[in-house]
């Protein structure tokens, strides 16, 4: 095992379960994650490996003599009658037979119906009126000649669920954990390998997690097809019901007037609706009528009777359209069904996840390290139902008071449930309270913009908040800085006095880069200027028509169309020597980033002209030889293009930078590794073979403008800062970004 796993075991023995193993087990099984996690952590939740290979084994022989195949169930049934007693594993749900005075229940996989229940068992469950609950039931069999009376037996039932939990427990041990290792913990509990995902993304993943530990709470999330929507809702928690296909009637959902029966909002959690998308889906307009004022004001009708309920309201579902075609062409809600497409209605949402920015599940996506068996997360999630951290940041930060109470309330409830899960006991630092509250009014944001777009009677709000030093900070959606030309309505679009910097509103240099295709053919064929920033944006930006600019360029993580090309090239044209100058060119994606480097050089330069590249690298001391042959191939590569190309070994450097004989210092926060994983071997991915569709890591680069002098002996290229590029303060680090305006 790796640290972080031996850590986990250390604080969380017996809670924690090797999160492969589900895999392992499952089979052919269709069975819920947390049924089969809850059967792993009665027999596997230990890091002893003979005692993990023994409990997969017994975990395996329970599943295969007590869990109900549908296409077994006659099999069942006769062990059953043959052995008198015998335990299955199924989901069963109950209803009232009012004729008969009695509850019987219903065996989803047996096929048994009519089966009698004896109240005590109705009250201790009742979700088992509500959709079925996965249980392990002790039936027996006894033949009667009375033909109203059912020989099938219901002797005892236990809900397949963590039956205690220790909560302050739980609070102690997350304080053995800092931020990244708790959120490393969490996003393994939830099946992913945190080693393939970045900040960003592991908060996307996590706010999936919101409608589990916050009363009330309106989530939707709109994405391409793949990417683990709804697997959250349908597998994770035993407190939350998916229905699938996003249609359901309001007896159903909320109450049925003939029967007086509460509907799915008063029995669960969570209640997700799955394919919510599609245009042409017939949806009862009384449905959204009842659901809008549940969702603003926590309470339905019944006749002259109004009740209330605290189940959470999750809407997912897949997108046609890329993200530039929606902003060009309508907008983020555009594949709701007609009804659903109702400003009343997304008015309610309190936060719209970025399905685009989630990468489709892949093979090596999923965890084979130690998280938490999912039902003990889940009943933790649970617990946090009760406690309230809406106004922990209030002590730090404070909002802009041109936000409706909606935008309020949507921050709020995001920003709670971000503290629930992160950081249970409710204290962290206010930059770790910055970075959550900055989340949750993008995606708060991300709603109200879409709103301006689809009724114009909305107008346009100031999302900002204020530091105890009075400074005021904008954050921005990461679209919003994609896309700037296409984002927002035209009255957005010309408002260029805000700066977007991912960290603090204040006034850089701003980098020149060349503009994407993209925006050069948006600009011809809608004739709209590109627009410019006051410095620190995380958007392209376009250069200057003769000159290049000292600047910086801040790129967020998830942002697209971003290449090596655009980065560079402006700054490369007209250079013989180019010097590379960072620690880490040793594995093969490493070896290919700088490959695609010098295919920009080999691009820019004339065919009769030789540049010159140079690159100071660390040395790989498990894989050197591997390290050398990735070279000496870049190597052959290159001079066969007229790129001389060659390297050395430096033990000292830290630093990542690239220098040119015409005059430009590059400064790399992150070297040239600036993209996220993809899968190079596959021939028809665009991203594979396209810089611009690849998502970005979050990274920095600033751009120095330097006098240059050459030394004859040895022809190498020696640079120094021209003296107005020294900023007049010293920097600050702040969150990762330089403010040069910084005391």
């Amino acid at each position: 095992m790796n640290p972080r796993d031996d850590k986990i075991n250390e604080h969380f023995a017996g809670l924690v379960v090797r999160k492969d193993l589900v895999k392992i087990v499952k089979g052919n099984a269709i069975v819920p994650t947390y049924v089969l996690e809850y059967l792993l952590g009665q027999y596997c939740a230990t890091s002893d490996e003979p005692s993990i290979i023994s409990g997969i084994e017994t975990v395996k022989e329970v599943l295969r003599k007590h869990y109900v195949h549908r296409n077994e169930s006659g099999l069942i049934k006769s062990t059953i009658k043959e052995k008198g007693r015998h335990k299955v594993i199924d989901k069963i749900g109950v209803t009232l037979n009012d004729k008969s005075d009695a509850y019987e229940a219903e065996f989803s996989n047996l096929g048994l119906k009519k089966v009698i229940v004896d109240s005590d068992t109705v009250k201790k469950n009742p979700k088992l009126f509500v959709g079925g609950v996965w249980c392990l039931a002790d039936m027996e069999y006894m033949f009667t000649e009375d033909k109203t009376s059912s020989p099938w037996i219901l002797n005892n039932l236990k809900p397949i669920q963590l039956s205690s939990f220790d909560f302050d427990s739980y609070i102690e041990k997350r304080k053995a954990f800092t931020t990244d290792e708790w959120i490393d913990l969490l996003i393994q509990s939830i099946g992913l390998n945190p080693d393939l995902f970045g900040r960003r993304s592991k908060l996307l993943q996590l706010a999936r997690l919101i409608p589990y530990c916050e009363r009330n709470y309106n989530l939707i999330e709109l994405g391409p097809k793949g990417t683990g929507k709804s697997h959250i809702f349908s597998d994770f928690s035993p407190h939350g019901i998916l229905i699938s296909g996003g249609e359901v009637s309001v007896p159903k959902l909320f109450v049925n007037n003939s029967s007086g029966k509460i509907g799915l909002v008063g029995y669960w959690d969570v209640v997700a609706f799955d394919e919510f998308a599609g245009k042409s889906k017939r949806i009862d307009r009384a449905l959204v009528d009842i659901m809008k004022n549940y969702m603003a004001n926590k309470s339905f009708s019944r006749g002259v009777e109004t009740l209330g309920a605290d189940a959470s309201m999750v809407f997912v579902g897949n997108t046609q359209h890329n993200l530039p075609y929606m902003l060009k062409h309508s907008d983020l809600f555009d594949e709701l069904p007609e009804n659903y497409y109702d400003p009343a209605f997304i008015d309610r949402l309190h936060f719209y996840v970025p399905g685009w920015e989630v990468d489709i599940i892949r093979g090596e996506m999923f965890s084979e390290g130690f998280g938490f068996v999912v039902d003990y997360l889940a009943e933790i999630l649970r617990t946090l139902r009760n406690h309230d951290f809406s106004n922990a940041y209030t002590e730090h930060f404070t909002l802009s008071t041109d936000m409706s109470t909606r935008d309020r309330d949507g921050i709020n409830k995001t920003f709670s449930g971000l503290m629930k899960i992160l950081y249970p006991e409710g204290k962290a630092s206010p930059e770790e309270m910055e970075e959550l509250l900055r989340f949750a009014i993008e995606g708060r944001k991300r709603v109200k913009d879409q709103l301006m777009r689809i009724d114009k009677t909305f107008s346009k709000v100031r999302f900002s908040y204020k530091t105890k030093t009075n400074q005021e900070v904008l954050p921005h959606t990461l679209e919003e800085d994609e896309y700037p030309l296409l984002y927002g309505t035209k009255s957005q679009t010309e408002d260029v006095s805000v700066s977007a910097s991912p960290t603090k509103s204040v006034a850089s240099p701003a980098p020149s880069i060349a503009a994407e295709a993209s925006l050069e053919e948006h600009h011809a064929a809608t004739g709209q200027a590109p627009i410019k920033t006051n410095g620190g944006a995380a958007k392209r930006v376009v250069a200057d028509e003769l000159s290049l600019k000292e600047g910086q360029l801040t790129v967020q993580e998830n942002q697209k169309g971003i290449s090596f090309d655009s980065l560079f090239a402006p700054y490369l044209k007209g250079a013989t020597k180019i010097v590379i100058t960072d620690p880490y060119i040793r594995l093969l994606h490493q070896a290919r980033n700088l490959m695609d480097f010098i295919e920009v050089i080999a691009k820019l330069k004339p065919d009769e002209d030789e540049v010159e590249v140079e690159l100071i690298t660390g040395e790989e001391e498990v894989k050197r030889l591997q390290q050398l042959e990735y070279l000496e191939r870049i190597r052959d590569a290159a001079n066969a293009v007229g790129v001389q190309f060659s390297w050395k070994f430096d033990y000292t450097i830290h630093a990542r930078h690239i220098v040119t004989d015409n005059g430009w210092k590059i400064l790399l926060d992150r070297g040239l590794d600036v993209f996220q994983h993809v899968e190079m071997n596959n021939t028809f991915s665009l991203a594979a073979r396209m810089q611009k569709y690849r998502q970005c890591k979050a990274f920095e680069i600033t751009y120095i403008r330097t006098e240059i002098t050459k030394s004859a002996a040895v022809g190498a290229v020696e640079t120094k800062p021209k003296e107005k590029a020294k900023p007049t303060r010293e920097p600050l680090y702040h969150n990762g970004s330089i403010d040069w305006n910084a005391k």
